[in-house]
């Protein structure tokens, strides 16, 4: 399918072909018709990206600080890494648009296959001939409006969520700072409710465009005195700011508009330099609206489907989308005038130099336009670099194609050699094109079916959210497949239960033993330390041993919000069972097998952390002891991670997989080198496994341990630890 996309890193808008997205449970998958540019959040977009290196970090220093603490904490060459593979990753312009559902997912009901319906939000309602869109995001359009007038429903909606914020009342008077599509949209819906308006534009353009479509409108320099005359000197009630400026000039000029007590709504994206003095003395409110109501940014409500009651929150980003499309209907609020432009999707990027002032034309409403009799397009694209089969070779699929998979682990399985690179898959199928195009695949598609179903994969890694990870392995198994999963395994028992199941279906036995040469399908998990070199240099020192050990691992994780999915216990299980079970791997690599008791505490949460400031020791059945401390309240910029042990007259120091110090007898020997946490030694074992027969990379008798001794450390912290506060 034709798809609009936006580089960071090079500043090109392009139209591209990528492979048609996968409907999932709660999304619709829907044919678009027409699709609206909006000149200020998408513009600044584009605008961003064509700055050069220096000029990114200048307009972002938030990120650069970010940057820096990573690479005192992880060192510059991988960070540079990751940040260039962030600012490569392509970017799916729009986020307002209508068309026809295709098809529904599962728990879509209320939507039906053929209905036309209206569609919002960036990374859903993108600009592209068909999008998977969430049920929350998705209104029903009435017979009498037409595609191109709904398309408009999520950039109105931005407005009239900036409108209601003003808490307006019939009569009264309404300034709009700002004519472009957004300031017009406001300033509409203004008048429909029955306010009077005076709209104000820097743009002379701008304000005949208004004027001639029936809103009464003034430049900005006479816009105080305009203003005055407007409300009988008794200034203007309400004052809706839809300017998209670094400037704070609409800012400063609405507390010259406003009257005593009336309330300021930022809509726009505008400098925020307030005047104390002006807003003081009139005590007036400034409100900073957030785009198009209650919901927005809330997974819960956007992609989870779970509405918030009307009678808390009457007018939800769903509900006002609804009303939006109810004005259309019903002729209240007519967006044809608005149009200025038509661009079909093949000639998109015209749209996008107007809008940067690369032609000269004055603009304002842009519709990109589409084939309504195309077929839907396969979800499987063929890239520039076939692969030629070779026989006894790993040939790989990868499902996942987010920044883990293009900033770390691909770079790590190319640089290990030996691994053919066939096909990957991603749901919305746009960065499974654009990372299977970097790293040389021979396909991308949306479907992890055509992967599991290729004949020509033998091998399956699964970087995806960690609630998929389980099924994704038993499917992966069942089809005969080789398969590497991202930690974890799995996030509760009844996962767990279903991948040995499996393991048992696609193998002779399951133990370390019995993995021979000739047809058994080998499972192996991301716990990429072991492999280290550092860690495997620390395990032959102790080698040998005849007592117990203790290690004491300290993980300083850095906080995460608590909105963050890895918090999510259905999604991502935890911070413990979701990354804890990295560390716990590598105590049991050191002490030879999984534990066999395990007890936790936690600090209490105080509402800022979930479940992830705790300290859990585990028990192994030579009497070994280990104890990880796994802390969110610390500061990122100091070092990640730190392992000491003591057994047998050793004591050995490993300090963030960059130096190991070992001291026995007096002698002290310290090993430097970069930091090297495994991922390309790990990949060199599966493959010499997969190619030449042998036992699994990591004894599966760990990975069980291991993954259910995460499980049982949650269940102990949640017995013994004190209630949040």
């Amino acid at each position: 399918m034709k798809q609009v996309l936006q580089n960071i890193r090079s500043g090109k808008t392009s139209v591209e072909d990528v492979p048609a997205p996968a409907v999932r449970a709660g999304f619709a998958l829907v044919r678009t018709a027409a699709s609206l540019v909006s000149s200020g959040t998408e513009r600044s977009i584009v605008d961003f990206a064509e700055k050069g290196l220096l000029g990114k970090a200048r307009a972002r220093p938030d990120l650069v600080k970010q940057v820096m603490e990573r690479a005192r904490r992880e060192g510059v060459l991988s960070t540079a890494r990751a940040a260039l593979n962030r600012l490569d990753q392509p970017m799916a312009l729009g986020y307002s648009s209508a068309g026809t559902i295709l098809t529904l997912g599962s728990g879509m009901r209320g939507f039906r296959v053929g209905q036309r319906v209206a569609c919002a939000g960036s990374g859903f309602a993108v600009h592209a001939e068909f999008a998977v869109v969430p049920r929350q995001l998705l209104t029903p359009i009435p017979d009498a409006v037409d595609f191109e007038s709904a398309a408009f429903v999520t950039l109105a909606a931005v407005a009239m969520h900036g409108f209601r914020l003003a808490k307006p009342q019939v009569g009264e008077k309404v300034a709009v700072i700002g004519l472009g599509l957004l300031g017009m949209l406001a300033a509409k819906i203004a008048e429909a409710a029955g306010c009077m308006v005076l709209g104000i534009d820097t743009d002379p353009h701008r304000v005949e465009l208004a004027k001639r479509l029936g809103l009464r409108a003034v430049a900005r320099a006479v816009a105080l005195q305009s203003g005055a005359a407007f409300t009988v000197q008794r200034g203007f009630d309400s004052v809706l700011i839809c300017a998209h400026t670094p400037s704070s000039d609409p800012v400063q000029l609405a507390a010259g508009l406003a009257r005593d007590r009336a309330r300021v709504i930022v809509v726009g994206a505008v400098g925020l330099e307030i005047p104390r003095g002006a807003y003081y003395q009139k005590e007036l409110m400034l409100v900073n609206a957030r785009s198009y109501g209650p919901g927005r940014y809330d997974a819960e409500y956007e992609e989870a489907g779970h509405d918030y009651p009307a009678g808390y929150v009457r007018w939800t980003e769903g509900r006002n989308m609804e009303a939006v499309v109810g004005l259309l209907a019903d002729g209240s609020l007519d967006v044809r005038p608005l149009i200025t432009h038509r661009f079909p999707i093949d000639q998109a990027v015209s749209a996008y130099d107007l809008m940067r002032r690369k032609r000269g034309a004055p603009y304002l409403g842009l519709i990109l336009t589409y084939d309504a009799k195309r077929a839907v397009s396969a979800a499987k694209i063929s890239l520039p670099a076939p692969v030629a089969q070779r026989a006894g070779a790993v040939r790989l699929g990868v499902i996942g194609a987010g920044n883990f998979a293009g900033a770390v682990l691909l770079p790590a399985i190319k640089r290990a050699g030996s691994v053919q690179l066939v096909g990957i898959a991603s749901p919305g199928g746009l960065h499974a094109k654009h990372t299977g195009g970097k790293y040389g695949f021979s396909y991308a598609t949306a479907q992890v079916d055509e992967l599991l179903a290729d004949s020509t994969i033998n091998t399956i890694a699964i970087l995806t959210r960690h609630d998929s990870h389980a099924d994704l392995a038993v499917r992966a198994l069942s089809a005969g497949k080789h398969v590497f999963v991202e930690k974890p395994l799995a996030i509760n028992e009844r996962q767990l239960r279903k991948v040995i199941a499996a393991l048992r279906e696609a193998t002779p036995a399951p133990s370390s033993q019995s993995q021979a040469a000739g047809g058994a399908c080998l499972l192996t998990v991301g716990f990429n330390r072991r492999f280290s070199p550092l860690g495997m240099r620390l395990e032959g020192f102790l080698s040998g041993r005849v007592e117990p050990l203790h290690v004491h691992y300290r993980v300083n994780a850095g906080y995460l919000p608590l909105d963050h999915w890895v918090h999510d216990q259905v999604v991502g299980g935890g911070r413990i069972i979701g990354e804890g079970c990295h560390f716990l791997d590598f105590l049991a690599f050191l002490v030879g097998s999984p534990p066999v008791m395990v007890e936790g505490r936690a600090l209490p949460d105080v509402g800022r952390y979930r479940e992830d400031n705790v300290s859990i020791t585990f028990t192994f059945a030579d009497g070994s002891l280990g104890v990880l401390d796994y802390l969110a309240n610390g500061d990122k910029s100091f070092s990640k991670e730190r392992l000491e042990v003591f057994c047998g007259g050793k004591v050995a120091v490993l300090d963030d997989f960059r130096t190991l110090e070992m001291i026995e007898n007096g002698k002290r020997t310290l090993v430097r080198r970069p930091q090297d946490k495994g991922w390309v030694n790990e990949w060199r074992v599966l493959t010499k496994a997969i190619v030449e027969g042998g036992v699994p990379p990591i004894p599966y008798e760990h990975l069980v341990g291991i993954t259910r001794a995460t499980f049982q450390a949650v269940d102990s912290l949640r017995k013994s630890s004190p209630p949040a506060n």
